[in-house]
């Protein structure tokens, strides 16, 4: 959850609204006051919120889904997850349609904003298009993640690709310190594939 200066908290949650699983942002006052925000359409704008919202000096919201955006090609009909952004008033846009190509796809993860607005995030999938590490609802999506930036025109770029070796499917944010350096954990991976902890130098 993400709370404003006034006490109110906003947040995600993953299986409500207009279809199963497709879920809503929504805004909890301090008084317990419920307010929708977004009800996700479980197609392009995206489906199935699972991480924790960040807000702007301006109240607007960011997000990410673990499916919708584009479907079809390699992500089949799940779509590959989208980043969003909810304004104050409720308006959904989609900020980047994941590919599952070199990109990633199938986002869990918290975003982190720097002061330039920039966001950063972790895929589970996409990346190294060799073919490795995920399957999703028995849909292979070749690659073991990535770590990305996505600037306030819209242009994502890939930091890292993972591979199986040094760490995988990433489900977790990232943190960062005053220099730059970015922190997170994979799921899988590593000497023992039970995952690691991972630093990425600016």
């Amino acid at each position: 959850m993400v709370r404003d200066s006034a006490g109110n908290i906003y947040a995600t949650d993953e299986d409500a609204a207009k279809c199963k699983g497709c879920g809503v942002a929504f805004k909890l006052d301090a008084a317990g006051t419920y307010t929708l925000l977004h009800s996700f359409g479980g197609g392009t704008d995206g489906y199935k919120p699972m991480a924790n919202l960040v807000r702007d000096s301006a109240g607007n919201l960011y997000g990410t889904t673990e499916y919708g955006g584009i479907t079809g090609g390699i992500c089949g009909t799940l779509g590959c997850g989208v980043v969003f952004k909810v304004d104050s008033a409720g308006s959904e846009t989609v900020l980047y349609k994941f590919t599952g190509g070199r990109d990633g796809g199938k986002l869990t993860c918290n975003l982190i904003r720097d002061s330039a607005g920039n966001l950063y995030g972790t895929t589970y999938a996409g990346g190294n298009t060799a073919g490795e590490c995920a399957t999703i609802s028995g849909i292979t999506i070749p690659g073991c993640g990535t770590v990305f930036k996505l600037d306030t025109a819209g242009a994502l770029t890939v930091l890292h690709t993972f591979t199986a070796a040094e760490g995988a499917n990433s489900v977790a944010g990232l943190v960062r310190d005053s220099e730059g350096n970015f922190y997170g954990t994979t799921l899988q991976g590593g000497a023992s594939n039970k995952g690691v902890v991972f630093k990425l130098a600016p």
